[in-house]
């Protein structure tokens, strides 16, 4: 007996010509914060959380004419500042977080300027390492023969010694 059958149920096998997924993707709306500006957030809310309390229990101790209400009330006036900082810290460091790695989509970024300036850069690389090769195969194949007195002799029977070239002479 199938666990479905003993629960009541009908079986798995009566469903065979139904097509389920098990797991079905969903885009995201929006994408997952950087690391840096999660963690701000976080400590923003905790703290958040706790001026909060610390306003209802100096609310309460003032109603209750408690010797605390007084303390209460500067250490939540002491929270209220720490929560706008620690508000601004979430927004100071997603500001920063987007400048350094480009995520700002705008054509005056300076990290889309400095990631095109690298594009370029890495490209005139690479045509003159092409244009060094073709310049090496072609001389390969100019390469006169063998001559009488042996490839690389002198008339004194010296073999010359020739240091490797620079690929780029500036």
């Amino acid at each position: 007996m199938d666990t479905d059958e003993r629960r009541g149920g009908a079986p798995a096998r009566a469903f065979t010509g139904v097509a389920r997924d098990l797991w079905v993707e969903e885009p995201a709306v929006r994408y997952r914060m950087a690391d840096p500006v999660r963690t701000a957030a976080v400590r923003a809310v905790i703290v958040a959380a706790v001026t909060l309390i610390e306003a209802m229990v100096a609310f309460l101790a003032t109603l209750a004419d408690s010797w605390l209400a007084f303390p209460m009330v500067i250490a939540g006036v002491a929270s209220t500042v720490a929560a706008t900082w620690a508000v601004l810290d979430v927004w100071v460091t997603r500001q920063m977080w987007n400048q350094r790695h480009g995520v700002v989509s705008v054509p005056s970024s300076t990290a889309r300027r400095l990631r095109k300036e690298r594009r370029a850069a890495r490209r005139a690389a690479r045509e003159a390492q092409r244009a060094e090769a073709r310049i090496a195969r072609r001389a390969r194949r100019r390469r006169p023969g063998p001559r009488s007195g042996g490839a690389g002799e002198r008339r004194g029977g010296h073999r010359q010694h020739h240091a490797p070239r620079s690929a780029v002479t500036r």
